[in-house]
């Protein structure tokens, strides 16, 4: 098992530039499937993450040619050799689902199971079953599969009831494709929309309306090859400035786009950080942590819920209570016991998180997700002592070496590999003996 042992009390400081965004990269790595051109995709930018790699994987299972090399993916799909999905990948990342609009759309046809990823709490893809539905296809479930077929996709109305990120991208993907003409009512309008519109429109597709509740698409007979370049992740800018707050440092993140963070930067700014925002720059330059009257999640324009564990994590040690609500997912409080071991005070009560700042203590925690895993990478960074987070699979997964990059700004982090059966509560394995956490030298991180 590999775990990140993280000594708490350095002060982060420095510059940091920010890879492509996995949100937007992976719906676009599935949108190069509709390249029936004999000429390759090249997408630059592309951050070198444990779902990048599953998604080249799936997309080589499908008969893609699939190359990485210095962060820039070549995709070339002159002709798809199959349709159906392997369950064992589909349940390894929730986006696996966004295949189909793509595959139904190249080739009539698509099996697929039903997808994993984080547990975060019930996704359900009903919205992308009736989107495609309502484009022609017939669906049904065959031994635990699920499976679409069409004799060719027809452009029409569709109204989603959620501005579902995945349901708005998967019916973009086949609608492009489809006869005549196709709106898309109550879109997701996340940057992450406009990125995968923009995309589509340099292979030949004709798609406007992306970042607003409404996408027009004008359906063409066939898409071509492009280079692209992926916008910068938002996210992982938003947990370095998270990282260089909890620490009371002052770090820039460079090369992103700053409206894309608006909320965030809002929200930091009334927990007391002192931020200077520039063209393609964020900057933290201090400030006295304070807590937050309420912080509640919501669709894009809102506060990420993507963002909301990291912000927790800072709002465990800002003077005062704060109040979060997550409105996204109903399981995302999982990182809260994982807190409460380091000593965060923390009531959770449904959606609702009520917080009273403090300092926080070296533990023994587990990273359950993606971004819950990042918070307590940053609740160890300001936390007194070792703090050793396990399951960093998930963390890989989002974040291009989370260790290393927040290590060149004066963080003290060690990936070690231990088995778990090895490191009981506030305990670690060195040389063969057992200490307390607290205890560790700082020679091993």
């Amino acid at each position: 098992m590999n775990c990140f042992i993280v000594e708490g009390g350095h002060t982060l400081k420095g510059k940091i530039e920010v890879r492509g965004a996995k949100n937007s990269m992976l719906p676009i790595m599935a949108a190069a499937i509709l390249n029936s051109s004999k000429q390759e995709i090249v997408l630059e930018n592309i951050p070198d993450i444990g779902d990048m790699h599953m998604k080249k994987t799936i997309l080589q299972s499908l008969g893609l040619q699939v190359s990485y090399n210095d962060h820039m993916l070549n995709i070339g799909s002159p002709e798809l050799s199959c349709f159906t999905i392997p369950a064992a990948l589909m349940k390894e990342m929730r986006s696996s689902i966004i295949i189909m609009g793509p595959v139904l759309a190249r080739l009539g046809r698509v099996k697929v199971t039903y997808p994993g990823g984080c547990s975060i709490g019930p996704r359900p893809i009903d919205l992308h079953l009736k989107g495609l539905e309502a484009l022609g296809a017939r669906i049904w479930e065959e031994k635990g599969y699920i499976v679409a077929s069409t004799s060719g996709l027809r452009g029409t109305e569709i109204h989603l009831d959620y501005p579902s990120v995945g349901a708005t991208e998967n019916l973009m993907m086949a609608a492009v494709l489809a006869s005549g003409n196709t709106v898309i009512y109550n879109a997701a309008r996340e940057p992450e929309i406009v990125d995968l519109q923009n995309f589509l429109n340099a292979m030949g597709a004709k798609v406007r309306g992306a970042g607003t509740e409404t996408l027009r698409i004008r359906g063409v007979d066939a898409l071509g090859c492009c280079r692209y370049r992926i916008i910068p992740d938002r996210i992982v800018a938003g947990t370095y400035l998270m990282a260089g707050a909890i620490t009371g440092g002052q770090v820039t993140v460079e090369g992103i786009i700053p409206s894309h963070l608006d909320a965030v930067v809002a929200k930091m700014q009334e927990a007391g950080v002192i931020l200077k925002v520039d063209e393609e720059n964020i900057s933290v330059l201090g400030g006295r942590l304070r807590g937050v009257e309420t912080l509640r999640t919501l669709p894009y324009p809102g506060f990420p819920t993507d963002l909301q564990s990291p912000m927790m994590a800072l709002l465990t040690v800002a003077a005062g209570r704060s109040k979060i609500v997550e409105s996204v997912f109903e399981a995302r409080f999982k990182h809260v016991e994982e807190l409460k071991r380091m000593h965060a005070r923390i009531s959770v009560e449904g959606r609702t998180a009520l917080l009273e700042g403090g300092s926080l203590r070296g533990a023994v925690v587990t990273a359950t997700d993606l971004r819950a895993g990042a918070a307590l990478v940053l609740a160890g960074l300001t936390a007194e002592g070792m703090t050793v987070v396990k399951e960093i699979k998930h963390i890989d997964r989002g974040y291009e070496r989370l260790d290393l990059a927040l290590n060149r700004l004066g963080a003290k982090i060690k990936r070690s590999m231990e088995e778990e059966s090895k490191i009981p509560d506030r305990q670690q394995n060195v040389n063969g003996k057992m200490i307390k956490t607290n205890d560790l030298p700082s020679y091993l991180v």
